[in-house]
């Protein structure tokens, strides 16, 4: 099933969608709330990397910037192993995009050349970055409601159909 997951977020990342709304940061938080510990990373760094391969890898300061923040992301699916609740999904959900819109477009303005090195550089480049953070809130509350959401879904299908077959056994006996 992981592999399947990454093969869901390289093929998310070639078909056409507006900048940010992809499917990455959300397997980051599914792996580590539900798979095993190593998955939390491997999920979106693995479709990371694999479609960097065909898209074409860019400056490695800036990339690094991206795949840490991914793994920052997979880290508060791990926490939420633990806490899981509809409130600490949506918590990390939002905490992981803001923690993503700051460290790129940090690593945007400290390796890259289009802003300033000042603070007024950095307020720069993070208010052009704004429309790009809607994309990112919105790819990622729609990915992670889809993957928590079939994961809840397809577990509560089973608890019932267990249910029905014990109902069933013991009516039977």
């Amino acid at each position: 099933m992981e592999y399947l997951l990454i093969l869901f977020g390289v093929v998310f990342r070639f078909l056409p969608h507006p900048a940010n709304f992809a499917p990455i940061a959300a397997m980051g938080l599914f792996g580590g709330c539900y798979l095993r510990r190593r998955f939390a990373f491997i999920l979106p760094l693995g479709a990371m990397l694999i479609s960097d391969y065909f898209i074409g890898f860019y400056s490695w300061k800036m990339m690094a910037s991206v795949y840490l923040s991914f793994a920052v992301i997979a880290l508060i699916g791990i926490w939420l192993k633990s806490h899981k609740s509809v409130y600490t999904v949506i918590g990390g959900t939002l905490l992981g995009s803001v923690l993503f819109f700051l460290l790129t477009n940090f690593g945007v303005w400290a390796f890259g050349s289009l802003y300033p090195h000042s603070f007024s550089g950095l307020l720069t480049c993070y208010a052009a970055a704004i429309p790009f953070f809607k994309n990112t809130l919105m790819g990622n509350f729609f990915y992670v409601g889809v993957l928590f959401g079939s994961w809840e879904l397809v577990h509560l299908w089973m608890r019932k159909r267990e249910e029905q077959r014990t109902l069933a056994g013991d009516c039977s006996s």
